[in-house]
């Protein structure tokens, strides 16, 4: 009988990116990033399936290119950030559904609000850096509701069109970091 040993993997913030998108107007689209950001991952030797992801993203750090957007954001409005300072994930599943990519099922939570969120994963592979240390990098895709998130604030011009759309695509490339005992 063989053991597995867990493979720890801490993510790299200088080498990732967490954005997302909304419609605006229904017209077009805004597109925002989280700055500040953590996580980790647990895996079995160095495959992936099956790992266990964990990230976190601090709500004042968010970033729509617009300083009285981004303060709106972090109102009680939207995100309430002095009361729900981070939004967290926690993995569920993370399965192989072809070659390099991924299912990565997990508990989304933003304004104590806990939901379910499927996201679609692209390993971009594995590689050793200059410094000896291993990285291993994906892509995630995936889209939420955000009035399931308590996200509701909304309106309606004077011509009838809706300000907000409820769809929230988000997009992450990050890299992590395997750690050697």
């Amino acid at each position: 009988m063989s053991t597995t040993t867990a493979t720890k993997w801490v993510l790299d913030p200088t080498h990732s990116e967490v954005h997302f998108k909304i419609k605006h107007l229904v017209i077009s689209t805004v597109t925002g990033s989280f700055k500040t950001f953590a996580g980790t991952m647990q895996s079995a030797g160095d495959s992936f399936e099956n790992a266990q992801v964990e990230l976190t993203l601090n709500v004042d750090s968010i970033d729509t290119n617009n300083a009285q957007r981004d303060e709106h954001l972090r109102s009680e409005l939207f995100f309430e950030a002095p009361q729900f300072p981070q939004i967290k994930f926690a993995s569920t599943s993370f399965t192989k559904s072809g070659e390099g990519e991924y299912q990565l099922i997990g508990e989304l939570t933003i304004r104590n609000t806990t939901k379910s969120v499927t996201l679609s994963v692209e390993h971009g592979g594995t590689a050793v850096d200059f410094s000896s240390k291993t990285r291993a990098g994906f892509e995630a895709a995936g889209k939420i509701n955000r009035k399931e998130y308590g996200l509701t604030w909304g309106g309606v011009t004077e011509a009838g069109a809706i300000v907000l759309g409820d769809e929230v695509k988000l997009a992450l490339n990050v890299q992590f970091i395997k750690q050697v005992d």
